[in-house]
């Protein structure tokens, strides 16, 4: 397998993820964003978005990263990331979801208006316009906190929406966001973050950010 892949992106970060999770081999491609790699011919054919991560296994082709984690789960289903059960899938479904509409694209416009632009010399944050995603964390944060006082995974057990949530998180010290009043979410991310694929996922991304 091939994974087209930027170590700056949190949804590429999060099929390395789980690719190591699964002790699955991939080859890693890496698209050179910002110098346009991601719009040339070649890579428009795999992806006509424009955007990383994609797939490549024996000719078929897939794009979007949660899709791209259910798909290497149901290769390994025995580790159980993306249950066979219709309605624990369902849940794990329902979080991942979640996460890409509500909480995610909150705390991404955040992180990059607080280290993006930083890091890569593009002015000053504008943190008049982020006070609606500040908002929406404020409110969104709680009803993580809330589903995992009782469990140590989103969705019960250990599972593909953990990895996609977790993503979430990546950029958060940076973006000043404080897990102080969600106590049970900070537990959460650091028994994702001290796994040995979380850790492995996430190398290269530190490597970068250091440099």
């Amino acid at each position: 397998m091939k994974l087209y892949n930027a170590n700056l992106s949190p949804n590429a970060m999060r099929v390395r993820a789980v690719a190591f999770e699964l002790d699955i081999d991939l080859e890693i491609i890496d698209v050179d964003l910002r110098n346009g790699e991601n719009r040339t011919p070649d890579f428009l054919a795999l992806n006509p978005n424009g955007k990383v991560p994609v797939l490549v296994d024996d000719g078929f082709v897939l794009w979007e990263s949660r899709a791209i984690d259910s798909y290497l789960a149901s290769v390994r289903p025995d580790r159980g990331l993306y249950p066979d059960d219709v309605k624990k899938r369902a849940i794990v479904d329902q979080w991942s979801y979640w996460q890409a509409i509500h909480l995610g694209p909150a705390i991404q416009r955040v992180s990059f208006e607080r280290v993006m632009k930083s890091k890569f010399g593009m002015g000053e944050p504008e943190e008049a316009a982020i006070q609606p995603q500040l908002k929406d964390i404020a409110q969104f944060l709680p009803v993580l906190d809330a589903d995992l006082a009782d469990k140590d995974w989103v969705a019960g057990d250990l599972s593909i929406a953990d990895f996609a949530m977790g993503s979430t998180f990546m950029y958060r010290q940076g973006a000043g966001i404080s897990l102080d009043a969600t106590p049970y979410v900070a537990k959460w991310i650091e028994r994702l973050e001290s796994r040995p694929s979380w850790q492995g996922a996430l190398k290269p991304l530190m490597a970068m950010m250091s440099g």
